[in-house]
């Protein structure tokens, strides 16, 4: 296929050097300039996203933001201008379900199909094109880029009409957020009870405790490697997301709400960037206690 793709970050740059790998040719535009990588590649440039929607058959975003995506699509020099009926426009980033249906409406508009289909797996997951995808669409428009989803994803699930994609990672991220403050706190809690969080680790993934939680992240908190990954403002994004629909829903998400605080604890504190598995230090911070035993109260 020829294939649009915008949003050249930590996680679209190896998705879309997984599709050129695929046999596809790729038309790529990002804000921060195309990676040489990719380029080398094989990848071709475009000035602007109109461009790169003149020239795909299949035109693929992910971008950080909801307003990212409606400037992406529609904005100046956007996707929307360089449609023609027919072709498909594929959002992967992780917005707003209520914005989202607007946007596949007025694509649809146009003669064009929409998808959302934002995934899970973070950067690890990019690289191995091991994503968890989670679509909303029509089955039929499904089908014609299942292909591509296979070469980024080991998990592809159409879950519903359009939105339903993006509810669905709206699910994934509380319960992402859940598990990680749950990681933390156990870890600290082993730690200053004087066991090795390491070894605690080790035991626990082979419980009923196990998730890729403990293991990716909880290995991240053990070792301070809080490099992205995935960056704890676009959690905070993704969690105000699920709290503006809850409200909305008049859902009550008590964890959902607690977790935000800790996040928004540890922006303040300079980790806005970090990995999101930096929350730990907002919880080491509450019980004078680092599991590397090296903060200046347990000199």
């Amino acid at each position: 296929m020829k294939v649009g793709f915008i949003g050249l970050g930590i996680m679209g740059k190896p998705m879309a050097i997984n599709l050129i790998k695929g046999g596809h040719t790729l038309f790529l535009h990002s804000r921060s300039g195309v990676p040489q990588e990719l380029r080398d590649a094989g990848g071709l440039p475009r000035s602007n996203a109109m461009e790169v929607a003149q020239d795909s058959e299949v035109i693929i975003t992910i971008v950080p933001d909801t307003p990212d995506v409606e400037r992406v699509l529609f904005g100046e020099n956007g996707v929307a201008p360089g449609l023609s009926p027919g072709k498909i426009v594929v959002d992967m980033s992780s917005i707003s379900p209520i914005e989202t249906k607007k946007y596949a409406a007025r694509i649809r508009e146009l003669g064009c199909e929409y998808l959302d289909a934002p995934v899970s797996g973070g950067d690890v997951g990019a690289r191995n094109a091991s994503l968890t995808i989670m679509v909303g669409g029509k089955e039929d428009t499904f089908a014609k880029v299942k292909p591509l989803f296979e070469l980024m994803g080991s998990r592809i699930t159409l879950v519903g009409g359009a939105g339903d994609g993006q509810t669905c990672k709206v699910a994934n991220q509380i319960i992402v957020a859940l598990t990680l403050e749950a990681v933390a706190e156990g870890l600290v809690f082993a730690s200053k009870a004087g066991a090795d969080p390491a070894k605690v680790r080790e035991a626990l993934m082979g419980g009923f405790a196990g998730s890729r939680i403990l293991e990716v992240h909880g290995e991240r908190m053990i070792k301070r490697t809080f490099q992205p990954g995935f960056r704890v403002e676009l959690h905070q994004k993704d969690l105000s997301v699920a709290l503006s629909g809850a409200r909305a829903l008049c859902v009550s998400l008590p964890g959902t709400a607690a977790v935000q605080e800790i996040f928004n604890a540890c922006s303040a504190s300079g980790d806005a960037k970090s990995d999101h598995s930096a929350l730990i230090k907002v919880i080491e911070t509450l019980s004078c206690h680092a599991i590397t035993n090296k903060m200046p109260t347990e000199a």
